[in-house]
């Protein structure tokens, strides 16, 4: 029913009610679920994955419980998929133990039914004894101790019937036959009267059974007598009934009769009317095809009349075409006019022998130095070219030199493989889908931590946990929890999340300048480089920035470090020291391991040498960055001068053209003289077209009024065949009213009539 649901209940609750489905049980499992309890203590289902809604993967039960000084907040997350739980307190992540400590040290108790009771534990709560009933209010309400001290008393009282049986047993050894005899007689005595207490419990429970049965046997022997009356009351009242039903038969014959002859002429006047409503319905309908009709005539006039316009405006438009057509014609003389004047003044006022040589011989001169100036310029292209292509030959050298180095990390990967094959593909997995996740996802430790002298690997390996050497560090709960579904491959991997707040640049408890006199000579973190995450994650649960290193020094004098030094993990030559003191009697005690021969990261990359294969290669990526630079502005210019090559080729064109000028602009006039005598011969009389367009106008309107003096007639004849049709229709309606009420008064009487019958 609910997606989302927030219940504050006051500090008083002790009763949820409410109808079937409104979400009690919701309140109830939350309750018990949120505070440690299992699915056994509400009696519906035995997992927890059960209780999350149908349909969604993930299920949250959130408590705050009021706490001085402070209150606490229990989170509970659970996962469908896995049937798992994830515990939160104050939204920190914890676990499942430190939750219940919690809850027991505000003596919140969900398995006591006199305490927490859901409703499908009502029937076994019935069931509790008196000793059990005793035993779980003392757990619900007491003190802490109220219990263990009831649980003591008990066992004190075996005890001291044991020693009594002894203490018996003794005096009948040591005494004579007569207190012995005593003491057997007041045991018995109190077993006797234990026994006549119990059964008098009975005879009280059993007189409620035996006034049960008496009330019974009445009961019983009163309906037997009831059975015998029935039959002669029964027959008594149809009697009476069968009397009644005969004087009701014979009114009915009477009334029947009565409304067959009251309903005969109300039959043969609807008849009468609904042969005269037929024949008023035949004359409406002949009116109607007349009018249909003549109607269809006037339309077929209508549309006569229109299509006249519709030729009176062609002839207007073809008058207006020709009025266009030559008002076009007399812009087109004018404008040739005017262009063979223009012409003929160029012809007088162009020189006859114009001399263009001296132009033309300084555009060839141009045209030679721009030829020297751009073969400098692919002279240059060339150079910067072929110091490009030696730029890239190294800087492929130096690709195929870090391709080595990463075939190193290729063997820590087969590593992985061999020994964790589910790390290795979900490893693969990763890699495909990085770009479904919101924040940075490092892959397992023992790929990302990179050791400086592979001859300290041992320690880093003896420091963390097989288990997160193979795991993936997230930024993100939300992207881990993603990864861990991933499509349902189901995998065994591990995975961690690093600390919201980094912990990678945390500082030492002191320098390590500090412990060179013990023989110290570095932190475990400045042994290896790893990614940020991964550091931050390490600091946070290894504290690797806090862990040094000593070599066979430290080993010779280990008492006077662990005094002195109070550290709490140290690391020799060969061996691993933790330090502990005891809550008791607060004295120091350390335990050695030797150190495990590192497995997973030995193979490690030369990181001097990566680092300065990066530095060259961003140095070659700078040269040839510079070197393209270049060779842009060589080519801008190069472009640059084929522009101006092409100006001054179309200059030289020109100077060569202007020389075939006035023979272009003689041929020009020639054409355009034809062009004129043509236009003047193409004359249009507009006067003419004018007057044969009114005669044709004054025929169509002749035929017009024609039409016009029709479509009049038409229409009379058509409103006066409409008001004879009105007058049919009312009559009809008149006719029919009249009909309709007859045919109310026939359906009434008939109605009458049946029932009658």
């Amino acid at each position: 029913t609910y997606d989302v649901c927030e219940v504050r209940p006051g500090p008083n609750l002790n009763m949820i009610v409410g109808a079937n489905g409104t979400g009690k049980s919701s309140i109830v499992c939350a309750i018990c679920l949120g505070l440690a309890g299992k699915p056994s203590f509400i009696g519906r289902a035995d997992k927890v994955g059960l209780f999350v809604k149908q349909g969604c993967l993930k299920g949250v039960v959130e408590i705050e419980l009021f706490k001085t000084p402070d209150n606490i907040v229990i989170t509970r997350e659970i996962q469908v998929v896995n049937n798992t739980s994830a515990w939160f307190i104050n939204r920190k992540p914890t676990t499942l133990k430190t939750v219940e400590e919690q809850i027991a040290a505000l003596n919140i108790q969900v398995d006591n039914l006199c305490q927490f009771l859901p409703q499908d534990k009502v029937g076994e709560f019935a069931k509790l004894s008196k000793i059990e009933l005793l035993e779980a209010t003392e757990k619900s309400i007491g003190p802490p101790e109220m219990y263990q001290f009831h649980c003591e008393l008990k066992n004190f009282r075996e005890k001291e019937r044991e020693l009594e049986v002894n203490i018996h047993i003794i005096e009948t050894e040591s005494s004579d036959c007569r207190e012995t005899s005593i003491i057997k007689f007041n045991n018995l005595c109190r077993d006797k009267t234990n026994s006549l207490e119990k059964m008098r419990q009975r005879i009280e429970r059993y007189k409620q059974d035996v006034e049960r049965y008496h009330e019974r046997k009445r009961h019983l022997d009163l309906i037997e007598m009831l059975e015998r009356k029935r039959p002669w009351v029964e027959y008594e009242n149809v009697r009476q009934q069968h009397e009644e039903v005969k004087q009701s038969r014979d009114q009915a014959k009477e009334e029947l009769k009565n409304l067959k002859e009251m309903q005969s002429p109300v039959t043969k006047k609807i008849q009468e009317t609904e042969e005269y409503y037929k024949s008023l319905d035949m004359k409406i309908r002949d009116k109607a095809a007349e009018i249909k009709d003549i109607s269809q005539k006037c339309k077929q006039k209508q549309d006569a009349l229109e299509m006249k316009d519709k030729q009176i405006e062609e002839i207007h438009q073809a008058l207006r075409m020709k009025k266009d057509e030559e008002m076009d014609r007399q812009r087109k003389i004018h404008n040739t006019h005017k262009m063979i004047e223009d012409w003929k003044n160029e012809l007088n006022t162009m020189a006859a022998c114009e001399n263009l040589q001296p132009q033309t011989d300084a555009v060839n001169n141009e045209l030679k130095k721009l030829q020297e100036e751009r073969a400098h310029i692919d002279s240059d292209i060339s150079d910067l070219t072929a110091e490009k292509m030696n730029q890239e030959r190294e800087k492929k050298r130096i690709i195929d030199r870090l391709g080595q180095l990463n075939n190193i990390m290729n063997m820590k990967e087969e590593n992985l493989k061999g020994r964790f094959r589910d790390t290795h593909s979900a490893l693969m997995w990763l890699r495909k889908n990085k770009d479904k996740f919101k924040k940075k996802v490092c892959e397992p430790m023992m790929l990302e931590i990179n050791m400086k002298d592979n001859r300290h690997a041992k320690y880093v390996e003896n420091h963390i946990s097989a288990n997160d050497m193979r795991a993936f560090v997230f930024e993100s709960q939300e992207d881990m929890e993603m990864f861990l579904m991933r499509d349902h491959q189901k995998l065994r991997v591990n995975a961690v999340c690093a600390p919201a707040e980094s912990c990678a640049e945390s500082l030492p408890s002191r320098p390590i300048e500090e412990l060179h006199r013990y023989g110290f000579f570095s932190y475990l973190r400045e042994l290896f480089d790893a990614p940020h995450p991964v550091m931050s994650y390490l600091c946070s649960q290894y504290r690797v920035h806090d862990v040094p290193v000593g070599t066979e020094k430290t080993r010779n004098m280990i008492e006077r470090v662990i005094q002195e030094t109070k550290l709490k993990q140290i690391y020799t030559a060969e061996e691993k020291y933790i330090v502990k003191v005891s809550a008791y009697t607060n004295l120091t005690l350390s335990t050695n391991t030797s150190l495990r021969v590192a497995q997973f990261l030995t193979s490690s990359v030369d990181t001097d040498e990566r680092r300065q294969l990066e530095n060259q290669q961003q140095d070659i990526n700078n040269t040839l960055k510079s070197l393209d630079t270049r060779l842009n502005t060589l080519f801008e210019r190069q472009k640059r001068l084929e522009h101006r090559d092409n100006e001054l080729r179309q200059q030289k064109k020109e100077l060569l053209e202007r020389g075939n000028r006035r023979r272009q602009l003689e041929s020009k006039i020639g054409v355009k003289y034809d062009s004129l005598k043509q236009l003047e011969q193409d004359a249009i009389n507009l006067e003419k077209e004018s007057q044969q367009a009114n005669v044709k106008i004054k025929e169509i309107n002749i035929q017009k009024a024609r039409l016009v003096i029709e479509l009049m007639h038409l229409i009379k004849n058509c409103v006066s065949l409409n008001f004879l049709k009105a007058d049919l229709v009312l009559q009809s309606t008149t006719v029919a009213a009249e009909k309709n009420r007859l045919e109310s008064e026939y359906k009434a009487a008939s109605v009458q009539l049946r029932a009658a019958e």
